[in-house]
């Protein structure tokens, strides 16, 4: 039977958006400590599993759902039990540092730190417990005890750019960044790219939700759907957002325009339950597939040969690439099948940049 410890008090439901109901997760590890949860060590040779989420935590539809998913394969396959914290919108780096802590000290081993934001607490806590495995989603580490784990997002936003330039009537597309980091920019200098290799006419029209420090473009589907709504009034009918949780108002956005399409991201939009009743506007979603990373990661340390350094899950390994859900892009298909082998094959260069 699944165990699956929760930090945080219930879940509190919201009514200003269907889409910002997220399933019961922790939504501030504040006041929490490893000890206040139920879960239980497991049986012989099972495995506990420490998860640290990125702002949104498990519900948001997309990057943290994606990591559960590999953990929840790896706690069925394995036996054992999860542990999940939750990262806040006002976290410091000290709070990160003290999740992490938290966890190693509750005798979890291995602990999945899921998002770029945990790479300085990362190298600083898995120095201090150097027989406790770490795997950290979107960065690079440098302590020794520690799996990088990375995507190529630039290589399958790519070709959501491709597939944005074939479908769009207008020849006007968007792309939302949840916040303006390097990380989010490879998503959209590949799908940019992508778009005006397919098109040069199209016009690409890209807003951030949040800068610098402010996580909360990650979780603010209020956001998401207010930037995709002036996209759409501003004429572009094809829109693309890396933005968490985000990106689930800007879904429902597009669905209320005839005609326009929403391209997802990190998950399969399209087959997500929360997202069901706008999946007749979801193109396609750029998945990333986190859930591989994580599950790969765990079952390393189960098999007792941890992974470490970096693992780079491209499109030519199936890290990243486009969900066929739906049958939308049923037609053209040939032309995504032919960038992809140009991708892979090093005819195109994707840039990381803008």
């Amino acid at each position: 039977m699944r165990r699956v410890a929760k930090l945080s008090a219930a879940c509190i439901a919201t009514a200003a958006l269907a889409l910002t109901a997220t399933a019961c997760g922790s939504t501030s590890s504040e006041n929490d400590s490893p000890s206040s949860s139920s879960s239980s060590d497991g049986g012989k040779g099972s495995i506990k599993i420490g998860l640290a989420y990125d702002v949104g935590g498990r519900g948001d539809r997309s990057f943290n759902d994606s990591a559960a998913r590999g953990a929840d394969k790896a706690e069925k396959e394995f036996g054992g039990s999860i542990k999940e914290l939750t990262a806040k919108s006002s976290d410091t780096e000290a709070d990160r540092e003290q999740r992490l802590t938290d966890l190693a000290d509750a005798g979890y081993n291995p602990i999945v730190a899921i998002g770029f934001s945990y790479a300085t607490s990362v190298d600083k806590v898995a120095a201090k417990y150097p027989k406790v495995n770490f795997g950290l989603i979107d960065a690079v580490a440098t302590a020794k005890n520690v799996d990088s784990i990375t995507f190529t997002e630039e290589q399958g936003s790519y070709l959501a750019g491709v597939a944005a330039a074939l479908k769009t009537k207008k020849d006007h597309v968007g792309f939302i960044g949840g916040v303006d980091t390097p990380l989010i920019k490879k998503f959209e200098a590949g799908y940019a790219q992508g778009v005006k290799d397919t098109n040069p006419k199209v016009k690409v029209d890209v807003q951030y939700l949040t800068h610098g420090s402010d996580f909360s473009g990650f979780a603010s589907p209020d956001k998401g759907k207010e930037a995709a709504s002036g996209m759409l009034d501003n004429g572009a009918d094809v829109i693309y957002a890396a933005a968490g949780s985000s990106g689930n108002g800007s879904i429902e956005a597009v669905s209320g325009v005839k005609g326009a399409w929403a391209i997802g991201v990190d998950s399969d939009q399209y087959n997500i339950q929360g997202l069901s009743k706008y999946k007749a506007s979801i193109l396609t979603s750029m998945v990333k597939n986190v859930d591989v990373g994580v599950y790969d990661f765990i079952k390393s340390v189960k098999d007792g040969k941890p992974l470490t350094g970096n693992q780079i899950y491209s499109l030519a390994k199936g890290g990243v690439g486009l969900a066929t859900s739906g049958g939308f892009i049923d037609d053209i298909q040939t032309q995504l099948d032919a960038a992809k082998k140009k991708i892979v094959d090093g005819t195109i260069k994707v840039k990381t940049t803008t």
